[in-house]
C-alpha cells in the first residue's frame, strides 16, 4: 500500500505569495535606485548650468558619454568576455585532463595493457601507437585513422575474467566519483569511455561464478571488453597528444609504460 504525503494547498499558496512579495520588493528597490540615480544626474547637470551657464558644453559631453556606452558594451561583450571565457575554458580543460590522467594512472593504462596483450592484431597497432620523441602531426593523424578502423578483437579465452572482475570492482568507487564529476559533462568522449568501463564492471560483478559462462555469454562479455578497449585506446591517444604538448616529463613516463609496446620499461637504458 502506497502512502502519499499530505498536500496543504494553503501552505503552498502562502509560500507562492511570499515569493511574489519578495520579487515585487526587489523590483521596487531597483526602480527607486534608478530614479535616484537619474535625479542625481539631473541635479549635477543643473548645478553645472547654474555655475557655468553653458548648455552647449553639457550637450557635447552628454552626447559623447552616450556614444561611448556603445563602445563600452562592444569591449565588454566581445573582448573582455571572450578573454574571460577563454581563460575559464582553459582552466576547465586543465582540470579535466587532471581527471583523465588520474584515470589512466589507476585504471586505464592497466586495462589497455591487459587487453592489448590478448589482441591478435596488436602488431598493426604497434606500428602507429609506439611513439618516439619525433612524433609529429602526420603520425597522430595516421594513428587516429588506424584506431577508427581497428577491430579491437580480443581472445576471451586468454583473459582471466575473475581477476579482471576483482580489479574493476576494487576501482568501482573511483569510477563512480569520476562519473559524478560535473567537469566531465563537457567531455563526451571520455564520458563514453567511463561508461564503457563501468558497464563492463557491472557485467562482471553481477556474474557470481564466471566459470559457468557458456559460449553465448562469453561472446557477450567479449563484446563489452572490445567496446571498452576501443574507447580506452582512442582516449589514450588524445591524452598522449595533450601530454606531449604541455608536459614532456609526463609524456616520457607514459611512453616508457606504453600499453601497446610489449618491450616498454619504466627504466632508462
Amino acid at each position: 500500500m502506497l502512502i502519499y504525503p499530505p498536500i496543504y494547498p494553503g501552505r503552498v499558496t502562502s509560500i507562492t505569495l511570499a515569493e511574489k512579495k519578495d520579487s515585487m520588493k526587489d523590483s521596487r528597490w531597483q526602480m527607486r535606485l534608478a530614479l535616484l540615480l537619474l535625479c542625481a544626474a539631473f541635479v549635477v547637470y543643473f548645478l553645472h548650468y547654474l555655475i557655468f551657464h553653458d548648455f552647449h558644453h553639457i550637450a557635447i559631453y552628454f552626447v559623447g558619454d552616450v556614444a561611448f556606452i556603445f563602445i563600452e558594451v562592444l569591449l565588454v561583450t566581445l573582448v573582455f568576455h571572450q578573454v574571460l571565457e577563454n581563460r575559464d575554458r582553459n582552466q576547465k580543460f586543465e582540470k579535466l585532463n587532471m581527471v583523465i590522467g588520474t584515470f589512466f594512472s589507476t585504471v586505464g593504462t592497466h586495462l589497455l595493457t591487459y587487453f592489448s596483450d590478448t589482441d591478435p592484431n596488436l602488431s598493426s597497432l604497434k606500428e602507429r601507437m609506439v611513439f618516439t620523441g619525433e612524433w609529429n602531426r602526420e603520425d597522430v593523424q595516421s594513428a587516429r585513422k588506424l584506431l577508427q578502423s581497428h577491430s579491437f578483437e580480443i581472445d576471451i579465452c586468454s583473459i582471466d575474467l575473475e581477476g579482471l572482475r576483482d580489479f574493476l570492482t576494487a576501482k568501482e568507487d573511483l569510477l563512480i566519483r569520476m562519473l559524478e564529476n560535473p567537469i566531465l559533462l563537457e567531455h563526451e568522449t571520455f564520458t563514453e569511455t567511463l561508461r564503457a568501463v563501468f558497464h563492463l564492471t557491472e557485467e562482471l560483478k553481477n556474474r557470481k561464478d564466471l566459470s559457468v559462462c557458456g559460449d553465448p555469454d562469453l561472446e557477450h562479455l567479449a563484446g563489452d571488453i572490445q567496446r571498452a578497449y576501443g574507447h580506452l585506446a582512442r582516449q589514450w591517444l588524445e591524452y598522449m597528444m595533450y601530454l606531449k604538448a604541455n608536459y614532456p616529463y609526463l609524456f616520457s613516463l607514459a611512453m616508457r609504460t606504453n600499453p601497446f609496446d610489449e618491450k616498454a620499461s619504466v627504466y632508462f637504458t
